[in-house]
């Protein structure tokens, strides 16, 4: 009997709760769509594709901002901020690295680039057109090779723009603070702290928007995608200060010490890359977005008629058999 109790609990939990059955449905979702394998094959190339991507970015940024060394730190100090602490020395060298060599990006480090960033952006939006439920339409190889490196491109100014945003929204409320000699204050620095903190999770929503509904192979609304993109905006913070947590409790076992942090690298671009999908799942899977269902029409009824149709009696098979006979031998006579 309690077993049976406990087997009729969880539908009435998510009859109570509906947003217990909407994550119930999201997982669901995202396991039969092939969640964990998209996000590991994801962390495989963002982990190949991040320095030479970086180090195209710098030099394309650095172009564009001529060269500002003001503006370049602050767009590398909010990258920095945008991973865990236990992360931070390692993106730090890969930034300063990038920044190093990034002027100097000739042919065969852009092609390398170019490579190792279609690559993941390939199997981003396969993951996420997964996620959606859509069905990946076969294309010529250069269609889609070229549709990728738009997306790519597309991505990386969104990032640009994301982290320019919060870089120059603090830069600037610190401007206008000692502008007004108020940089003093307390209260006013509490303030500027919440409306950068503001600042970043609307750059951050943006992208997260731009993500869950542009990157699929077939492009969704907007604002079908808008919760989901809050959701994930303020649900990364949360990650990052999880992972933070969880990299200070493994600093110290052996596999920590013989790989270094490329072991808290991997870590947590799977743990982005398996919430961004579980995000976009969760969005694909609400109500307002599901594919209106056709219902099936009225089952049929088939029934087996039989009719059954009297023949002769045995007196009329008779009569005629004797006609006939007659017939035959009246024939005979005339004959002869």
């Amino acid at each position: 009997m309690a077993k049976e109790e406990k087997e009729k609990l969880l539908p009435r939990l998510k009859r109570k709760y509906p947003w217990l059955d909407h994550l119930i449905r999201a997982n669901d979702a995202f396991t039969e769509r092939y969640g964990n394998h998209y996000a590991a094959a994801i962390t495989y190339f963002s982990v190949l594709s991040v320095i030479p991507i970086l180090m195209v970015a710098f030099a394309v940024v650095g172009l564009a901002v001529g060269n500002d060394p003001g503006i370049i730190r602050q767009i590398s100090d909010s990258i920095k901020q945008s991973v865990p602490t236990g992360l931070q020395p390692l993106v730090t060298g890969i930034v300063d690295a990038a920044l190093k060599s990034g002027s100097g990006v000739g042919i065969f480090g852009l092609l390398i680039a170019l490579y190792s960033g279609i690559g993941w952006m390939a199997n981003l939006r396969d993951a996420l057109t997964a996620q959606w439920g859509q069905e990946k339409q076969s294309q010529p190889f250069v269609k889609q090779t070229a549709k990728d490196l738009v997306a790519l491109v597309g991505l990386g100014i969104a990032l640009v723009v994301s982290f320019a945003l919060t870089a120059v929204g603090g830069g600037v409320g610190r401007f206008l603070l000692k502008l007004v000699d108020l940089d003093q204050a307390a209260w006013a620095n509490f303030l500027l702290r919440v409306a950068t903190i503001v600042l970043g999770l609307l750059a951050n929503t943006l992208v997260f928007l731009w993500v869950i509904a542009r990157l699929p192979r077939e492009r969704v609304a907007l604002r079908s995608a808008v919760k989901g993109a809050v959701f994930a905006s303020v649900g990364f913070v949360i990650l990052q200060q999880a992972a933070t947590f969880y990299l200070a409790s493994v600093t110290n076992s052996p596999a920590f010490a013989l790989f270094g942090p490329v072991i808290g690298l991997l870590v947590f671009a799977n743990l982005v890359s398996r919430f961004l999908l579980l995000v976009t799942a969760w969005t694909a899977t609400a109500k307002e977005n599901q594919r209106t269902v056709v219902a099936p029409p009225p089952p049929v009824r088939l029934e087996q008629s039989v009719t059954v149709q009297r023949g002769p009696g045995f007196g009329a098979v008779a009569g005629a058999f004797s006609a006939g006979a007659l017939l035959a031998w009246l024939g005979g006579r005339r004959r002869s």
